[in-house]
């Protein structure tokens, strides 16, 4: 029995392994094409393990006792340690840390969930991609979250107490959801009024649903400006396209660049980082010292980068919360070079705080445990938020 629980123990520290490299490969700019390919790779070495192990040592690890070994039997001895520290030891730590996890700049935070699919008297599933994915029993792809958090921040201006933000991101628009599933999103961001409209990347998921950006996105208002950047999937689908017709609806383009706001009268710096998967890096070189630096980056993986850049506030998306949560673990599979370190919500990393949003949806419309998100960021100084006893 203690031989078949070790090699249980073992299948799991090797299942964590592997997730944890496949998520790394996911959070570089591989191409397309390789991605798929390294994606069933790491799946049949999962389900290759048990019986590698059983054949090599036999249902209880009865084989390790004896003594001449095989090559396997050798390679086996190396790994298995490694195996077992990953399923026994950091798995565990690192869920903890999760578990206990209390950023300092969020001081509170609210939500309201709408079924989009009770709203609309039927399920908007599409009939393209993945579609029949949206039918599984409990999927939470239609259920939006709305949410509004608002965080304290020790750089901004008085002035801006109280400033308003709506992040949107990752709609990989495919055909699955349909359209109206997403105008009835807009339309209720329509009715927040917020001062800045955020969009961190990944609307389209084909070569053809360029089309639905002007009818879909064009349902928003905001008081002082719009932003946006691009995601990887836009990188696999005509980015100029894309950023014209953003422009179109007044969005400013930030990519690889920085621009200088006038919001209630004092400069913002908006800086947009596309990274890995669009080269140009914004150039701070003559960006000016002073003023608080908001940046928007569709991957979290770029926060080394905002620290060093002394940026106060980055806005992301790319990772879904993971899309499949379990309870207490939380997020598996996330497409990042920290795996699922930044995988959503906010994120104290000074002198930058980061804000990582669910997005609406993805290549496939599957959600558990992890509703599709709009976020509305109310920002606050960290001086009146003291005084305010929060």
């Amino acid at each position: 029995m203690l031989g078949m629980a070790l090699a249980l123990l073992a299948w799991v520290g090797h299942a964590a392994i592997l997730v944890y490299s496949l998520n790394w490969w996911y959070g570089n700019a591989v191409p397309h094409k390789w991605l798929t390919l390294i994606r069933y790779l790491h799946g049949a070495l999962v389900v290759a393990f048990p019986p590698a192990l059983v054949k090599t040592f036999g249902y209880d690890l009865s084989g390790m006792a004896e003594s001449s070994w095989s090559g396997a039997q050798w390679f086996f001895a190396g790994y298995l340690p490694a195996c077992w520290l990953a399923s026994m030891i950091v798995l565990p730590a690192v869920t903890i840390q999760r578990l206990w996890h209390r950023p300092e700049a969020l001081i509170a935070s609210g939500s309201q969930v709408i079924d989009m699919a009770a709203r609309l008297g039927y399920r908007p599933a599409g009939r393209v991609g993945h579609w029949h994915l949206a039918y599984l029993p409990g999927n939470q792809a239609f259920q939006v979250e709305f949410t509004e958090k608002i965080l304290s921040l020790p750089n901004l201006p008085p002035a801006w107490d109280g400033l308003t933000l709506l992040q949107l991101s990752d709609f990989h628009w495919t055909g699955s959801p349909e359209r109206k599933f997403f105008q009835e999103i807009m339309d209720e961001c329509r009715r927040m009024e917020p001062d800045l409209v955020l969009l961190t990347g990944d609307l389209i998921d084909s070569s053809i649903h360029h089309r639905w950006i002007i009818p879909v996105l064009g349902r928003l208002k905001w008081t002082t400006a719009a932003l946006a950047i691009m995601g990887n999937h836009e990188s696999w689908y005509e980015p100029r396209l894309v950023r014209a017709r953003l422009e179109r609806l007044g969005f400013q383009m930030l990519g690889g660049r920085w621009l200088r706001l006038q919001v209630r009268g004092l400069p913002l710096i908006a800086i947009g980082h596309e990274g890995p998967w669009f080269r140009e890096v914004p150039d701070l070189s003559d960006c000016p010292e002073s003023g608080f630096r908001l940046c928007l980056s569709h991957t979290p993986d770029n926060i080394k980068w905002a620290r060093r850049n002394r940026i106060d506030l980055m806005l992301s998306g790319h990772n879904h919360g993971g899309q499949i949560r379990f309870p207490v673990f939380g997020s598996a599979l996330v497409p990042s070079r920290y795996s699922r370190r930044y995988d959503a919500g906010i994120f104290d990393v000074p002198p930058t705080v980061l804000h990582v949003t669910r997005g609406l949806s993805g290549q496939h419309p599957i959600r558990y445990n992890c509703r599709p998100e709009v976020a509305k960021l109310v920002l606050v100084s960290r001086q009146d938020a003291a005084a305010n006893g929060a």
